[in-house]
Formats: structure tokens, sequence, C-alpha cells
């Protein structure tokens, strides 16, 4: 079993930045990757990036290329997201997810979930 425990949301204006953290406890052995979503009341989990265990690949939702960066600190099997130039549109719950195969926008392709933090972006 895996536990994800997400923290740095909150409240920004739009235009700026917000650090995201996930810390990964357990048994993170078995995980191949780890990514984030982001979900809004009524709609769908929607896929923001993923990282391979290693660090050394990166997907990104067309959404965030370039205003957004995730990185992987291994030592403390943490995944990191650094999100910039942020938009109203941004606002969401914010989930860390870990998984165990190969990586997909889909949220069954992942195995664990935190239980998210809250962004909210002002105009």
């Amino acid at each position: 079993q895996v536990e994800l425990v997400e923290s740095g949301g909150g409240l920004v204006q739009a235009g700026g930045s917000l650090r995201l953290s996930c810390a990964a406890s357990g048994r993170p052995s078995g995980i191949y990757g780890m990514a984030w979503f982001r979900q809004v009341p009524g709609k769908d989990r929607e896929f923001v990036v993923d990282i391979s265990y290693s660090g050394s690949n990166t997907y990104y939702a067309d959404s965030v290329k370039g205003r957004f960066t995730i990185s992987k600190d291994n030592t403390k099997n943490t995944v990191i997201l650094q999100m910039s130039s942020l938009k109203p549109e941004d606002t969401a719950v914010y989930y860390c997810a870990a998984r165990r195969g190969a990586p997909g926008q889909n949220p069954r392709a992942y195995d664990y979930w935190g239980q998210g933090t809250q962004v909210t972006v002002s105009s």
C-alpha cells in the first residue's frame, strides 16, 4: 500500500505562482510513476502532468505546458509541481496519483490517490 499526501494549495491572484508537494510513504518501491490531476465540481478529473519514477520522462497536458513544471526528489519520495502564470481556469482540487503501470491521461491508469488540495486563482 502507498499513501500520498499533498500540500501547498491555496489562494493566489492570476499571474501568480504556487508550489504543490506530494509525499509518498508506505511501499513506494512498486511505483513506476506519479502524476497530478485536477478536478472542479461537476466535471471529470483532468490529467495535468505525469513523471516517471526516475524523473527522466515527463508528460504535460497542453493546457499547462510552459507554465507548470514537475520534478521529483527520489531521496524523499516527493513530487513537486511548480505552477506559474496561473489563470482562473486553473482553479480546482489538485490530486496526486501514483501508478504501477504505464502512464496515461485516464485516471484509471493510476492506482493510488491523495486526498487533494484546493488551488484557487482569483481574477
